[in-house]
């Protein structure tokens, strides 16, 4: 009866990472590389949209700051921090798409959020976007090495400084949209896929429990 569930549970591993893999050779084509201006794949209606436009960080949005949130009463708007979510309480600190980056901690897992939430310290989000897209910026993020711009000799750090000086190329909003669509389509996919891994992963652990005696 385990062994049957535990071939279940790796062959839904596999399917991750295989996923996990594809979304990564797909982003590699999806985006230009290091001395191109164009993508090597490129939806045809974009074939001759010309070359992406190199672009600071600093002309595409702005970053706030975390804040402190125990003098907040619990609720229902989701806390993050640089390792994910944390707790909920009843106050936003911002309301919208918002792509985020680890300031300490956690700086090369970037986050997608959306509607209303509340950051703390360890955690940038994005806002005002210019002639960009919030989702774009995220799948972006996910493009760069953040431990290169590593700040500290202990815990990670990144400063709003040295991001608003990173460089990128990026295309212009339609193609942006169509980009953020495809990738979005393969992140649903995932998550579906990690969902399942876990209810698997507990059903395991319930039917353990019910297999064998409890320890004396």
């Amino acid at each position: 009866c385990l062994s049957s569930l535990d071939i279940l549970i790796e062959t839904y591993n596999k399917k991750l990472k295989a996923l996990i893999e594809h979304k990564k050779g797909l982003m590699q084509n999806l985006f230009p590389q290091k001395g191109e201006k164009v993508p090597k794949n490129r939806f045809p209606e974009f074939l001759s949209s010309g070359d992406w436009k190199v672009k600071s960080f600093e002309q595409l949005f702005e970053i706030g700051n975390g804040k402190d949130y125990k003098h907040l009463k619990k609720g229902e708007i989701p806390v993050y921090g640089s390792g994910g979510y944390m707790l909920s309480v009843d106050e936003y600190l911002y309301d919208g798409e918002s792509a985020c980056i680890g300031r300490k901690g956690t700086i090369d897992k970037p986050i997608f959020l959306t509607g209303k939430f509340w950051t703390v310290d360890t955690l940038f989000y994005t806002h005002s976007f210019k002639e960009c897209l919030p989702k774009f910026i995220y799948y972006l993020f996910q493009n760069i090495n953040w431990l290169d711009h590593n700040e500290a000799g202990g815990v990670p750090s990144l400063s709003k400084t040295n991001i608003y000086k990173i460089e990128t190329l990026v295309p212009k909003p339609k193609e942006q949209k169509k980009i953020q669509e495809f990738l979005s389509v393969l992140d649903n996919l995932i998550t579906v896929q990690t969902d399942v891994l876990e209810q698997l992963e507990l059903y395991k652990k319930g039917l353990m429990q019910g297999l064998f005696p409890n320890n004396i």
